[in-house]
């Protein structure tokens, strides 16, 4: 089931994998001249961003991909408030990291450097400002780095929140680790085993389970954190991993699955804590992925539904972002990238400000006639 995809039209700049039912590869892709370096939009909150990474390892369980490996060792990206708006910013890739996602996605005709080049917002290794803040875990598609999900973490960074990345390693198509290594997608040569999507999202909640225990310890407490102020959301697999690591770990007081089909099963006795949906059309009722439409069922808390009419897959991630530094010309019906990007953020930040900060969001309420894209589901789908 894996696809390596050649440049396709518009949004498949970082084309869906096999986990998430991917628009088929064409060779027949409209190409425009490159750009030159992207630029991410600048957050819209309040405060500067800061951003780090750490690396931690889990002694406790070998790797699932790599058997080699005795302990599963992790990428951890942060991006938090900071009172510095002067700075070198982060780097976006290393170039190395850069040349392997783009010839993993079959891209050619640009430097294989150039995703390295994208400017980002964020000041590397800022001084945190602030304490007790909520913690928003980010987790991207599968083969994908977490840099594709930086706009929306700068973003929610600049507005109050600590969000942790994760790479999860040997899922995505490079991730570099501080002693040089740079580990590949080993688990690209399992994706068309039975029960994959089932194993991998299962690992994805080790991982976030592990994660939280390093960040809110009380050895590594700085008061940053709020501990029991805890969301998740994802794209694709990360998506399906936020489910699966909700029911796995309860400090996760909220999740999002942003156009990722879920493959943890939720108890027929139900799930009771806040959780949003938020997809491209193949995820209506009775569309090509129905996996929402089980779990729908036996979501029974506070729950959302949303569609994005002329959203892609990678429309909640920086591909949008993205596609002019690479030479791609978006497909005629697509959401331009910066409004795809506005989307993602207003939806995203009103969930996690109404379920971490008890902050009342009316535009979750109903339809909105300033984002007349979104569709609530099951209850408008069709009806616009």
């Amino acid at each position: 089931m894996r696809q390596i995809l050649a440049v396709t039209a518009g949004l498949a700049v970082l084309a869906a994998s096999a986990c998430s039912a991917p628009t088929p590869p064409r060779s027949d892709a409209p190409s425009a001249t490159p750009t030159g370096p992207a630029t991410l939009p600048a957050p819209t909150g309040p405060h500067p961003v800061g951003t780090t990474a750490r690396y931690l390892k889990d002694t406790s369980r070998p790797d699932p991909w790599n058997l080699d490996a005795d302990a599963r060792e992790l990428k951890v990206t942060l991006w938090y408030p900071t009172e510095h708006r002067d700075g070198q910013r982060a780097p976006y890739m290393t170039p190395k990291e850069s040349e392997l996602t783009l010839k993993g996605l079959g891209v050619a005709g640009v430097p294989y450097d150039t995703l390295s080049k994208t400017r980002t917002n964020a000041i590397h290794n800022a001084e945190p400002a602030g304490k007790k803040l909520p913690l928003v875990v980010l987790s991207p598609g599968f083969t994908k780095p977490m840099s594709t999900l930086t706009s929306l973490a700068e973003d929610l960074a600049s507005r109050g929140y600590v969000v942790a990345g994760i790479d999860h390693t040997y899922e995505s198509y490079a991730t570099t680790f501080p002693d040089g290594r740079v580990t590949e997608c080993l688990a690209c040569d399992s994706d068309t085993d039975p029960g994959f999507g089932t194993g991998a999202v299962q690992g994805r909640a080790a991982d976030v389970s592990f994660v939280l225990d390093q960040l809110t310890s009380k050895r590594n407490d700085s008061g940053l954190i709020d501990r029991s102020r805890i969301a998740m959301a994802g794209q694709s697999l990360g998506g399906a991993a936020a489910v699966a690591a909700m029911l796995k770990d309860s400090r996760i007081r909220a999740g999002i699955d942003m156009d990722g089909t879920t493959y943890a099963r939720i108890p027929k006795s139900g799930f009771s804590r806040p959780f949003m949906f938020m997809g491209s059309p193949r995820h209506v009722p009775g569309g090509r992925d129905n996996s929402w439409s089980r779990d729908w069922k036996l979501l029974t808390g506070w729950k959302r539904w949303l569609v994005l009419s002329g959203a892609d897959h990678q429309s909640f991630t920086d591909g949008p972002l993205l596609a002019g530094a690479l030479g791609i010309k978006p497909a005629y019906g697509l959401l331009p990238a910066a409004r795809s990007a506005e989307l993602t953020r207003t939806y995203v930040t009103a969930f996690l400000d109404q379920h971490l900060k008890s902050q009342r969001q009316p535009l979750l309420n109903e339809p909105s006639s300033r984002y007349p894209e979104v569709t609530f589901c099951p209850a408008t789908c069709g009806q616009s």
